[in-house]
Order: C-alpha cells, then structure tokens, then sequence
C-alpha cells in the first residue's frame, strides 16, 4: 500500500466505530499507550543525537535540526495541563485512563523495567500487538538513520485521528459525568500539537536531515510507510480484540 493508501486506511478504520462504550474504549487506550510512550523514546533519540546533551556543551550538527527537534521535544516532554501543571503526554495520556478507569500497572511496569534496563525490556507481561509495534520503533531507533527516526516519526505520528472519534468520546463524557475529561484534553492537545504545528515542524526536520539526497528521501519515505503499516497492524489487532458491546 502507498503512503496515502495507508494513511486513509487508518482515517476510516473499522475500529473507531466500534469505540462507542467505555469498557472498549478503556481497552483501546490500554493498548495504545504503549504507542504513545515509544513516541517519546523516538524524540528523544533526536534530540540526543542532533543536540549536544553533555558538559562541556559544544554546538552540534545543524543549527535548524537543533531548533526544531528542541521545540518539539518542549512541547511533548512539559505540555500544560488545563490545571496549569506540566506533564509529558504519555503522562498526560495516564492520567487520563486513571480517570476513566483503564488499567496502567502494566505499562507503568513497562516503563519502570525499561528504565533500570536502558532498552525496551522483556518479560514484562504487555499486549502482544503493542510489544510488536514497540519493537519496530526501537529496532529503527537503535539501526535506523536518523532521517528514518525522524520520518517515522513524522509520517507514522501525524493526526489520522478522525473528527467522529473524538465526537463519541465527548457523548461519553457527557454520559459519564466528566470522566473522560482528561481524555479529551488529551486528544485535543494531539490535534493541535501534533497534528498541527509539530507536524510542520517534524516535516522540515527530515528535509533537513535527507538535505535533498534522493537516497535519504528514498528511504525516510520508505520508514514512515512502514511506521504506518504498523500502526495498521496496532489497529487491526486491537479491533479484532474487542469485546462485543452495545453503544451507551
């Protein structure tokens, strides 16, 4: 499939439907964050790789590389929450299924073990699907060029949530007394941020990392097409994992 034949196949996924109860959405978000915490791991590998993260500082790389990556970084790594405190968005997106009531011992798990590990940890009990796309993520980040970090990144992240999706999650908030309210903060950050002047942001980045060779454009075009494959592979697997529910 084509990048754009990917990514409408994501936009109108028989998943989203199928969202439209909280037991199956609590599920959905409790495969998903696996997704949102190796986002973060893949900024990072960026930043540590286009900026200088040591002392003695010294200038490193591209100036441009270095401004862009370093504003991304600031707004996925201390975004502001509507109580004015600062949280990553995998933080913020675990504060949001505490509120609903999803699971989070085993991502938190996850995170802890990978921590004390310094890679992507094993025998941590996760969704296999999840472990899956996490494994794509981290074998590009320690393999890959940095321009196919910064495409899959790029490409493989941009707002293919569509508008109905987050149109249910506010009728379930609405039903369920404000208990989603998180969750919707946090998607409207995702449009916003991610889908808007990151992505902008994230696009030049990989222009300027591929710097106009036909080789590097090649292959970062290629690593996003695969980001998203596996992202599709992320949906068809949770969809095909839900429980049978009827809608609120």
């Amino acid at each position: 499939m084509t990048t754009t034949a990917l990514k409408q196949a994501l936009r109108t996924h028989r998943l989203y439907p199928r969202l439209n109860h909280p037991e199956a959405l609590r599920h959905f978000m409790e495969h998903h964050v696996y997704a949102v915490w190796d986002f973060m791991s893949l900024v990072k590998k960026l930043q540590m790789e286009l900026t200088c993260v040591q002392v003695p500082w010294v200038p490193v790389g591209q100036a441009e590389a270095r401004h862009l990556i370093n504003e991304i970084v600031a707004g996925e790594e201390a975004d502001v929450l509507p109580d004015g405190r600062y949280l990553s968005h995998f933080e913020m997106y675990v504060e949001a299924m505490q509120q609903c009531g999803a699971e989070v011992s085993s991502v938190l798990a996850l995170v802890s073990a990978a921590q004390a590990k310094g890679s992507l940890p094993g025998g941590v009990e996760v969704p296999q699907a999840a472990r899956e796309f996490m494994e794509y993520s981290f074998g590009l980040i320690e393999h890959g060029g940095l321009h196919e970090v910064a495409a899959a990144f790029t490409i493989g992240r941009e707002d293919l949530i569509p508008d109905m999706f987050q149109g249910m999650v506010e009728t379930m908030n609405e039903a369920e007394k404000g208990k989603w309210s998180l969750y919707l903060y946090y998607l409207e950050r995702h449009i916003e941020v991610d889908g808007g002047q990151h992505a902008d942001m994230a696009k030049r980045l990989v222009a300027t990392l591929c710097g106009g060779d036909p080789n590097k454009e090649k292959e970062a075009l290629e690593a996003g097409r695969a980001a998203l494959m596996a992202r599709l592979k992320l949906w068809d697997a949770i969809e095909q994992s839900l429980p049978v529910l009827e809608s609120i």
